[in-house]
C-alpha cells in the first residue's frame, strides 16, 4: 500500500472511542502491540456518532490524535467510513433513511446496517461526511488505504427503492412485453401492464416467481455497488489511497463478484467453525475455508487482505468454542498460503459492553499476559519471516466456477429437492479432491478467463448465462480438461428453462443429454460400479447421493454405472474425447474419495505436475510465486503427526523444522 508498503499487515479492527474516558487504555494497548509485532490497525469503522455529534458539526479531535499517536509508534491505519452504523440523530430528523422490510414493515433506529442505499438523503450525508474525513486525513502518514464502510448487506422495500427498481428494470428490457415474455408471466395469469405496476418480491405479495426475485436481487446488488462507488467518490476526492471494502463468508444478500472492478484489493472476514464445524471435522473446516480464501484472491488475481478473523471465540455462533491450541496460527498462515498478504483480527481489544462484549480479541479487559497474546507474539514473528511472500501470488492449474446468480436461481426454484440441494456440499467435495490431490484452485466467477487452467470444473452451475457455453466448448476444444456435474446449464439468466438438450449447449462437448434427475431421500444413497479397464482406472465403489441424474449417452464412455435402482446399470460418470480436450460428466452427488480419486487420477493421465504428492488426508500444500522463487506452504488440519517423505522438504525452509508436521503446524519452504 501507500507507506510501509513491505510488511505482511497484522492487527485489526480497533475502537478507542469505546473507553475514551480512560486515558491509560491506550498507552497500554500500544505496549502490547509492539509485543506482539502489531503494525496495522482498522480504526472509525463505528464511530459516526463521534464524528459528527450533531447534524453539520464535526468534530475529529479524538480521530486526529489517534491517527498522529499511531503513526508515532509506527503502526499504520486503515481508515474506514462510518457509513455501516448512522447516528439517532439521523434517522429522528430523516425518516426516510429507515429500511422498509419485504413485508413493508418500517424499521426504526437501532442495530447496524439499517438504512437506505437509495436514500437521497443518507447519500448525502455519507457523501459529506466521507468528504470531510478524505480531506482531512486522506495524507496523513498513518494512514495507508480506505476502509470503506463495513460488511455491506441488507436490502430495503421503501418506495424509494421501488421506484429505483422500476427505472433499473426498465434500462434492462425492450419493454414490458419483453420483461413480460422473458420472466414467463403468461403463468398465474401475472401479466404486467407496466414497469410501475412491479412490486418487489413479498410475503404478503409476490414471493414466487423466479425470475422476479431473481432479478430483485441483481437489483439490491446494483444499488449497493453504485451506494459503495459514491462512497469511494467522496473519499478520492482528496485522496489516492487504494479503496476496499470487507466481504463476509458465504454472503448470500450480495453479489460480490459485481463489486471487485470498484475496488483496488479484495478483504474479506473470515470466521470458520474450528472444532464444531462439520461434527467436529477441522479437515472439512479448513477446506471450506481455503475455498472461501481461493474465490477472493481469484476476483482480482492477486493478493487480498484477510480483513477481520478472531483470535479466540465468537459471541454470534452457535457454541463459543475456543480455538485450541495452534487454530489460530494454523487458520492465520491458510489464509498467506492462498494468497492473502496480511492478518487481521475482530478485534483489539474486548468491549466491555454491548453486543459483541464476549466476541473474542487479542487483548483482554485484564491487563494480563495471556495464552491469545503468547500465540500472537508466535504468529507476528512468523508473518516478519514471511515478509518476501508479499506480492506473490498463486496460479493454479485448477479453476472451479462458482455463481452467485446461479445459486440465486437455482436455490429460489421449487424442485427437484426442496429438502435441500446441498449445493455448498457438492463445491467442498470438488474442492477438496483437488486440493488433497496435490493441486490449488481457482475459485472463479462465469465471466473469468479460463485460458491459464488445465482443469475446469463446472459444479452444479444451474444457470448458463449468455455465451458461456460457447466458451467452455472452445476452452474444452483447445485441449482443456472439463469437469461438469449434474443439474448444471438448465435455465438462462432468467430462470427459464433451456429448449432442447441439456446441460445446455454441451450435449456434444460431453457426449449426452440430461434425460431424467431423481431426487433421493435424506440418507439415502445409491452406489456406483466401476467398468471394467475405464480410461480414469477406477476399481472402487463409490456412493452418491441428494440427486441423480439419468443421462441419456450418446457417444461418451462410462466410467461408472448406477448400481441400483431403475436405472441400475446406466452410466452415473463418463468421459468424452472432443477434438483437443476431454470432458468428464458427474451425474449425481459424489462422495468424498471419488473426488480424489478422479483428480489424482487426471493429474497422472495429463502430465500434470502437482505441488505435493501423496498428501494424507488433512494435509495441504499451497504454492505461491513471484521474483523468480515459488513459496511452498504445507499445513496440517488432520489432527495427527504427520511424518513428511524427503520430497516434500526441498527448498529453503522458512517455517518450521524436522520431518514431523503436528497438528495445526505450517512448513514454508522457499524454492
Amino acid at each position: 500500500m501507500k507507506e510501509r508498503e513491505h510488511m505482511m499487515l497484522f492487527g485489526g479492527d480497533y475502537n478507542p472511542e469505546q473507553w475514551i474516558d480512560d486515558k491509560n487504555v491506550l498507552d497500554e494497548d500500544i505496549r502490547r502491540f509492539h509485543e506482539m509485532g502489531i503494525n496495522t490497525v482498522s480504526v472509525n469503522i463505528f464511530s459516526w456518532s463521534f464524528l459528527e455529534p450533531e447534524e453539520g458539526r464535526y468534530d475529529f479531535s479524538f480521530l486526529s490524535s489517534l491517527l498522529d499517536r499511531l503513526y508515532e509508534e509506527g503502526i499504520s491505519v486503515n481508515l474506514a467510513t462510518p457509513s455501516g452504523a448512522r447516528p439517532k440523530w439521523l434517522s429522528d430528523k430523516y425518516p426516510e433513511v429507515l429500511r422498509v422490510r419485504e413485508d413493508r414493515t418500517k424499521m426504526i433506529f437501532g442495530e447496524r446496517h439499517n438504512h437506505c442505499y437509495t436514500s437521497p438523503v443518507y447519500r448525502e450525508k455519507v457523501r459529506l461526511i466521507d468528504e470531510a474525513l478524505s480531506k482531512e486525513f486522506g495524507h496523513h502518514k498513518a494512514v495507508i488505504a480506505w476502509h470503506i464502510s463495513n460488511e455491506y448487506g441488507g436490502e430495503c422495500h421503501c418506495p424509494l427503492c421501488q421506484e429505483a427498481f422500476h427505472r433499473w428494470l426498465e434500462g434492462r428490457y425492450d419493454s414490458i412485453s419483453d420483461l413480460n415474455r422473458k420472466w414467463n408471466n403468461a403463468f398465474w395469469s401475472h401479466i404486467y401492464d407496466s414497469f410501475d405496476s412491479i412490486d418487489s418480491p413479498s410475503s404478503i405479495g409476490e414471493s414466487k416467481n423466479p425470475a422476479l426475485s431473481l432479478e430483485w436481487k441483481r437489483f439490491v446488488t446494483h444499488q449497493t455497488v453504485d451506494f459503495m462507488n459514491e462512497e469511494i467518490k467522496a473519499v478520492r476526492k482528496y485522496s489516492d489511497l487504494p479503496v476496499t471494502t470487507n466481504m463476509m463468508y458465504d454472503y448470500l444478500g450480495l453479489d460480490y463478484q459485481a463489486f471487485s472492478d470498484s475496488l483496488d484489493f479484495i478483504s474479506w472476514d473470515n470466521y470458520p467453525a474450528w472444532g464444531t464445524g462439520f461434527d467436529g471435522d477441522d479437515v472439512l473446516v479448513a477446506a471450506d475455508n481455503a475455498m472461501e480464501h481461493d474465490y477472493y484472491r481469484a476476483m482480482k488475481d492477486k493478493p487480498f487482505i484477510l480483513m477481520e478473523s478472531c483470535p479466540e471465540a465468537t459471541n454470534w455462533q452457535p457454541l463459543s468454542h475456543l480455538k485450541r491450541h495452534g487454530v489460530m496460527e494454523a487458520a492465520s498462515l491458510e489464509a498467506v498460503a492462498h494468497g492473502s498478504d496480511g492478518v487481521l483480527f475482530f478485534q483489539m481489544r474486548h468491549g466491555r459492553g454491548g453486543y459483541e462484549k464476549f466476541h473474542g480479541a487479542l487483548l483482554d479487559s485484564s491487563g494480563c499476559e495471556t495464552r491469545t497474546i503468547r500465540e500472537a507474539r508466535t504468529l507476528g514473528n512468523k508473518l516478519t519471516a514471511l515478509k518476501d511472500v508479499i506480492g506473490t501470488v498463486n496460479k493454479p492449474v485448477a479453476g472451479i466456477i462458482r455463481d452467485t446468480e446461479s445459486r440465486w436461481a437455482m436455490e429460489g426454484s421449487a424442485g427437484p429437492r426442496n429438502k435441500g440441494l446441498h449445493y455448498r456440499d457438492n463445491l467442498r467435495r470438488v474442492y477438496l479432491g483437488l486440493r488433497s490431490s496435490g493441486l490449488d484452485a481457482d475459485v472463479i466467477g462465469p465471466e473469468h478467463d479460463f485460458s491459464a487452467y488445465r482443469i475446469l470444473v463446472v459444479p452444479m452451475l444451474y444457470m448458463f448465462r449468455a455465451g458461456l457455453a460457447e466458451r467452455l466448448e472452445s476452452f474444452t476444444a483447445d485441449g482443456g480438461i472439463l469437469v461438469v456435474t449434474h443439474w448444471s446449464g438448465v435455465v438462462d439468466e432468467y430462470d427459464s428453462i433451456y429448449p432442447g438438450k441439456t446441460p445446455y449447449g454441451l450435449s456434444e462437448v460431453l457426449g449426452l443429454r440430461r434425460a431424467e434427475i431423481d431426487a433421493l431421500q435424506d440418507g439415502a444413497e445409491n452406489v456406483t460400479i466401476p467398468v471394467a479397464g475405464n480410461g480414469l482406472g477406477l476399481r472402487k465403489n463409490y456412493t452418491c447421493s441428494v440427486l441423480s441424474e439419468i443421462p441419456e449417452v450418446y457417444s461418451a464412455e462410462p466410467i461408472l454405472l448406477y448400481g441400483n435402482d431403475f436405472y441400475k446399470g446406466l452410466p452415473v460418470v463418463t468421459e468424452h474425447d472432443y477434438k483437443k480436450g476431454r470432458s468428464y460428466y458427474i451425474a449425481s452427488m459424489m462422495e468424498e474419495d471419488f473426488y480424489h480419486d478422479l483428480f489424482s487420477s487426471l493429474i497422472e493421465k495429463n502430465g500434470i505436475e502437482p505441488i505435493a504428492k501423496a498428501l494424507p488426508r488433512g494435509v495441504f500444500a499451497s504454492e505461491r510465486i513471484g521474483n523468480g522463487k515459488r513459496y511452498i506452504f504445507l499445513q496440517n488440519f488432520s489432527g495427527n503427526d504427520v511424518l513428511l517423505s524427503s520430497s516434500l522438504l526441498n527448498g529453503k525452509r522458512i517455517i518450521g523444522d524436522g520431518d514431523i508436521l503436528k497438528p495445526y503446524d505450517t512448513f514454508v519452504f522457499e524454492r
